[in-house]
């Protein structure tokens, strides 16, 4: 039982016999007394009085995923099997980063009726928000005490990546268009894939003649030109004498035709390239940059770079570590792809662990043998960290094309050009010197052979695609 506060209220009232009756102590305090037995009854009474709340059923509905930053409803149902009805508080124990609009929500159900309660959610977190109980307080008709019980009613919902980088996806589409020559833009250089024959023009690279092809195109016209030269081939008699070019020369011998055009190859850019994306949830991914952890803007990076890659031709595979695997996408493409990471990647949280830097090549080869593009998205602002990435860095460049991504913060840059004071001097100083630190770390990475690409939470996704974009339209996948 749970007393409310009207019993406090009433059980004040008993107060006044105590001021009124002074003079006379023991009448006072007697008629307190009753006074005192009397609410304690009231309130037993009203408590039996209450619906039991063990003979309520509870049902849910809510969806099972949404994106971070954005809202859905979850409906309790609550049905009331009494044989009276029900006046009741029903609090729903949500986790707090699951953002419930309210906490404690009234309900009146009658006997044998059924009564829904909408609790709205906008989570704060990714990763899977729960619910294992609820706890419902009936009250009584006079409002003195309650009856309280804890209800199960499990629910979950998954929430997901908020992937604000898909703004960036119709731009870079159109790119990929220009790259598969499906938009009338001319592109200079080489692919790797061969497409189609066509006759050079000016302005082509003359490094795609194909000089065998020109060759048998210059034997195939001696051919036909030979075979028309003759005495007896139709084309030779209709030929005119006023003016038209004869078919022989003076001496009898079949003329030559005139030199064939050169035939140049055309090249597309390479599909069915294998793309490996290791992204680094250890103890550096924890670092707020802005507005969230480092780990997010990786994860943009990374649904950004599965999307345009796909729609390549590629295949991509994805992986999250640190010192054992968080999560694993492989051998996914299509819809299917960003459904799956999105699926993985909603639980990955930073651990404090460091990165076992060691096991990265392994865990590479496990998803592929062939040479793939490995994008890294790690962080390039400490030293110490870095080595174990220098270590192996090698070993990964000499089979593979390695694109090291990393998030820089703004806030640092800001820091570093500020002298108001002595104050922000020191902290410029400070800002200086993380500034020398990842730009020496970002050479040392491209001395190994790898590429390297850095910018804040909102450049970096879009500046990766450009990457790889850059590295397919060089044919260096």
């Amino acid at each position: 039982m749970v007393l409310t506060g009207r019993f406090a209220l009433l059980v004040a009232v008993g107060a006044v016999p105590l001021v009124l009756l002074g003079n006379s102590p023991a009448a006072a305090w007697g008629v307190l007394g009753a006074w005192l037995l009397l609410c304690a009854i009231a309130a037993v009474v009203d408590a039996l009085l209450a619906a039991s709340p063990r003979r309520l059923a509870l049902a849910r509905e809510l969806p099972t995923r949404v994106r971070l930053g954005e809202s859905v409803a979850s409906t309790l149902y609550v049905a009331n099997a009494n044989g009276r009805p029900l006046r009741a508080v029903v609090r729903d124990a949500w986790q707090p980063s699951a953002g419930a609009s309210t906490a404690r929500q009234p309900v009146r159900v009658p006997a044998g009726e059924r009564r829904a309660l909408t609790l709205t959610l906008t989570p704060t977190r990714r990763g899977e928000r729960a619910t294992g109980q609820v706890t419902v307080r009936s009250f009584g008709p006079l409002g003195l005490a309650a009856r309280q019980a804890v209800l199960a009613a499990p629910g979950h919902v998954r929430v997901l990546p908020p992937f604000h980088a898909r703004k960036h996806v119709p731009s870079r589409l159109a790119r990929l268009r220009e790259l598969d020559g499906r938009t009338a833009v001319m592109i200079r250089g080489q692919g790797t894939e061969f497409d189609s024959l066509r006759e050079y023009v000016r302005g082509d690279d003359v490094r795609s003649i194909d000089w065998r092809a020109t060759a048998r195109r210059g034997d195939a016209a001696v051919s036909i030109r030979s075979a028309q030269s003759t005495s007896g081939s139709p084309a030779a008699q209709s030929t005119s004498g006023g003016g038209a070019a004869q078919s022989t020369s003076g001496g009898g011998a079949p003329a030559l035709a005139p030199s064939p055009k050169l035939v140049v190859r055309t090249w597309r850019p390479e599909r069915d390239r294998r793309v490996v994306i290791v992204v680094d949830s250890s103890r550096t991914a924890a670092a707020r940059i802005g507005d969230g952890p480092r780990l997010d803007t990786a994860i943009e990076a990374a649904l950004l770079l599965s999307v345009i890659a796909d729609r390549a031709g590629d295949r991509i595979d994805l992986l999250a570590f640190d010192r054992r695997v968080r999560a694993r996408v492989h051998g996914a493409s299509g819809a299917d792809l960003l459904g799956r990471e999105v699926d993985a990647l909603a639980a990955v949280h930073p651990e404090l662990l460091e990165m076992d830097w060691r096991a990265v090549p392994g865990q590479v080869r496990q998803l592929t043998a062939q040479r793939a593009l490995v994008v890294l998205l790690t962080s390039l602002d400490s030293i110490g960290a870095a080595q174990g990435l220098l270590a192996v860095l090698g070993q990964l460049t000499a089979r593979h094309t390695v694109l090291v991504a990393s998030v820089t913060d703004p806030a640092v840059a800001d820091a570093a050009t500020h002298l108001d004071d002595r104050a922000a001097v020191y902290r410029a100083a400070a800002a200086e010197r993380a500034l020398l630190d990842t730009a020496r770390l970002a050479e040392a990475v491209r001395r190994l052979g790898a590429h390297v690409v850095t910018g804040t939470p909102e450049e970096l996704p879009p500046a990766v695609t450009d990457a790889y974009l850059a590295l397919k339209q060089a044919g260096r996948l």
